[in-house]
């Protein structure tokens, strides 16, 4: 009786302690991911009462609307680079700031840093250096007598700064993979080192696959972030030039709060949310298997 009243007293406050976020998801998430989609069936604008018009919107937006077509095909095409690339260099980056050297922790901190600073500040920074004129990128080409590109004016180059520009954030990769790199057993390198293997080998045949899990989790977090870039291009470029940098949240953006189509870019979200939903299905179905169980 006694357990049993203990047990119940500890459901209790389990219960209490997590409500917070409980009532939080349930009105702040959940809520507002069902208005959004009943309000995807109607023709609401933010100004008249919203009537039911079905599958219209969809129907646009998957037959009629080229600009859909057009902007996941840009974030899909940055995703496809900064997302490989991040990995590879937080992975990197982990690997050498994984020595026990003296003063090592003020690497680990310099390179993580640039994670926890505030975004706008991060790009504003950015946009002095990619300045066509006085910008850092241009100024160390000029040493070399190469005349650097318009960076963020050019169609040619104004997709890969964005790439390049996803590279600042590696340091919240890195960390995780740095303890990743901390957790695997040391008698596995030992052993190895007695076996006569090489620090390439080491690498490939011990490292790796330990930390596949890891990042199997970067892998999935850096495809979800990537395909709801926002921020950088709204105040960079605002899409431009000639749409070249037009993100599907820009779309998603523009459509309600410019043009006032509040149940049209309600059928948007939900699209880029399956979409979102599928890539992660696939990373899951083709990944989870080799990285769990070999």
């Amino acid at each position: 009786m006694k357990r049993s009243q203990r047990s119940r007293r500890e459901e209790l406050t389990g219960w209490l302690m997590a409500s917070p976020w409980i009532i939080g998801f349930l009105f702040l998430t959940l809520g507002a991911m069902s208005f959004s989609l009943g309000m995807s069936f109607t023709d609401y604008d933010f100004f008249n009462k919203p009537g039911f018009v079905g599958l219209e919107h969809y129907k646009q937006m998957l037959f009629e609307d080229r600009l859909v077509w057009h902007s996941i095909k840009i974030t899909t095409l940055y995703a496809l680079f900064s997302v490989p690339l991040t990995l590879v260099l937080g992975l990197m980056l982990a690997v050498l700031l994984n020595q026990k050297l003296k003063g090592i922790s003020v690497f680990r901190t310099v390179y993580y840093f640039p994670s926890v600073l505030p975004e706008i500040a991060t790009i504003f920074l950015w946009i002095l250096v990619f300045d066509p004129s006085f910008g850092l990128f241009n100024s160390i080409l000029k040493w070399f007598s190469i005349s650097g590109p318009n960076w963020l004016g050019s169609m040619e180059w104004a997709l890969p700064s964005f790439v390049i520009m996803s590279l600042w954030g590696v340091g919240g990769g890195m960390l995780i993979y740095l303890a990743g790199l901390q957790g695997i057993p040391t008698e596995l390198y030992e052993a190895a080192k007695v076996d006569g293997s090489n620090r390439m080998t080491t690498f490939f045949k011990i490292t790796l696959p330990m930390l596949s899990p890891v990042i199997f989790f970067n892998l999935v977090m850096g495809i979800i972030g990537a395909l709801q870039v926002f921020n950088q291009a709204y105040i960079m470029t605002s899409g431009g030039p000639a749409r070249s940098t037009y993100f599907f949240m820009l779309h998603i953006f523009y459509t309600s709060f410019q043009e006032y189509r509040m149940a049209y870019a309600s059928a948007l979200s939900w699209l880029l949310f399956l979409y979102i939903g599928l890539l992660t299905f696939i990373v899951f179905r083709f990944g989870e298997k080799k990285v769990f169980y070999g």
